[in-house]
């Protein structure tokens, strides 16, 4: 019988109760509120001591930058199981599309995070830091498996990514949760504007890898 040292037992034990903690704070952050949700009913429904609560995370700020932590972490694992389009064209409008339908399955964690961002502009800058810049990230990743990004400058490369993001937010997210308009037709509109915005990059040429020239920058908008 395989004995577990003492230490490796408390790191589970601790990352669990984390992880109960984060999930019950999801809970009642999403049917009560940030503000009406007290750390002591946070710790009742993980089944945790209220004292947890600051001992790992600091509060119950810090409880919302953990769930904001798995909420974009959670995003980019899933991310990465979705195959990659034929074309880099092909790939920004999936993304876009993808991006959009997850944004609106999340929407209860965004009407938790946007209200705190917008009231606390410290906060704000500590998401920014989280949940688009990683998102970002991911994103450029994906599209580096086309060739047609070589011919595009890093800057160009990252202005697509948070196209991609931003998009997601206003249609997946803006429109049909706060404006209330129809989900369909929003989704729809983010994917008309995403074919738009690719429509040259067939126009984008590819260097050619056996000559040592200096690449030729292209610009997304002609």
């Amino acid at each position: 019988m395989t004995l577990i040292q003492p230490a490796v037992k408390r790191k589970r034990d601790r990352t669990a109760r984390e992880e109960a903690l984060v999930a019950a704070a999801s809970k009642l952050f999403a049917s009560r509120g940030y503000v009406s949700s007290t750390t002591r009913d946070i710790a009742a429904a993980a089944g945790c001591a209220e004292g947890l609560i600051h001992r790992y995370f600091g509060g119950k700020e810090g409880l919302l930058l953990a769930l904001i932590k798995r909420q974009v972490s959670q995003e980019v694992v899933d991310l990465a199981t979705l195959p990659l389009a034929s074309t880099m064209a092909g790939e920004v409008v999936q993304l876009v599309e993808w991006e959009v339908e997850r944004t609106w399955q999340d929407r209860e964690f965004f009407k938790v995070v946007i209200p705190r961002a917008l009231l606390d502009p410290g906060l704000g800058h500590l998401i920014t830091g989280i949940g688009p810049t990683q998102r970002a990230r991911a994103i450029i990743e994906r599209l580096r498996n086309f060739t047609q990004s070589r011919s595009l400058p890093a800057q160009e490369l990252e202005a697509l990514a948070h196209f991609i993001s931003i998009t997601s937010f206003m249609f997946g997210f803006m429109r049909p949760a706060v404006l209330h308009q129809d989900r369909e037709k929003a989704k729809k509109m983010a994917i008309m504007m995403a074919q738009m915005m690719v429509r040259n990059f067939e126009a984008i040429s590819t260097p050619d890898d056996s000559q040592p020239h200096p690449p030729k920058p292209a610009l997304l908008f002609t």
